[in-house]
């Protein structure tokens, strides 16, 4: 069983112009696209040829395997955690654990920022489900929340191939462009409740 890559849930150009089509074309067309087609050429012929993707990022070590299952898993959810009509606040139970976690939502929204815009180099900064709280935590490169039994709830993703196109080296802009415009607080919502 090959690796799919997922449709997007939204055509090209619905997050312009935050994100552009351009960016799109690039980064799910080219480098999501890469990662599953590595991916399916690493796992040919093996034991984890008719694994789901989940199962190869929890089976698979440190290197190539892992760098692109990890990558498809987390582009996938990045599409996810974003909307054409998202940004904003969010609401009910995922908000009342942020607001207890952080303080307010402005003092979440601060740390974020803090930590996607410092995430040095390439990865990704998440917000995840923890206990009955939330927390943030970074990855570096492919490295993903999965991988060490955390529930993600959102992520965004802080690779210079994200952005690039759109902000250039300006990783503060686009940061905030995610959490005005792009952040899809019902999908995080969704997952809060699920984990």
């Amino acid at each position: 069983m090959a690796i799919s890559l997922p449709s997007l849930p939204y055509a090209d150009d619905a997050l312009a112009p935050h994100i552009s089509a351009h960016t799109i074309s690039f980064h799910y067309g080219k480098h999501h696209a890469g990662y599953v087609n590595n991916l399916n050429g690493l796992i040919e012929g093996t034991d984890l040829a008719d694994a789901s993707l989940e199962q190869i990022v929890m089976a698979a070590e440190p290197g190539g395997l892992y760098n692109n299952a990890a990558q498809v898993w987390n582009h996938t959810f990045y599409w996810n955690s974003m909307a054409a009509d998202g940004g904003g606040e969010p609401t009910g139970d995922l908000a009342a654990a942020i607001n207890t976690k952080f303080g307010s939502f402005d003092a979440f929204r601060a740390e974020f920022t803090t930590a996607a815009v410092g995430n040095f180099g390439s990865g990704w900064t998440w917000l995840i489900k923890d206990g009955d709280s939330v927390a943030i935590v970074k990855t570096d490169d492919a490295d993903t929340p999965l991988k060490h039994g955390q529930h993600a709830l959102l992520t965004i993703d802080v690779w210079e191939h994200a952005y690039y196109l759109d902000y250039q080296n300006a990783r503060p802009a686009y940061v905030a462009a995610f959490l005005d415009h792009l952040v899809n607080w019902n999908f995080a919502a969704q997952n809060f409740a699920a984990a």
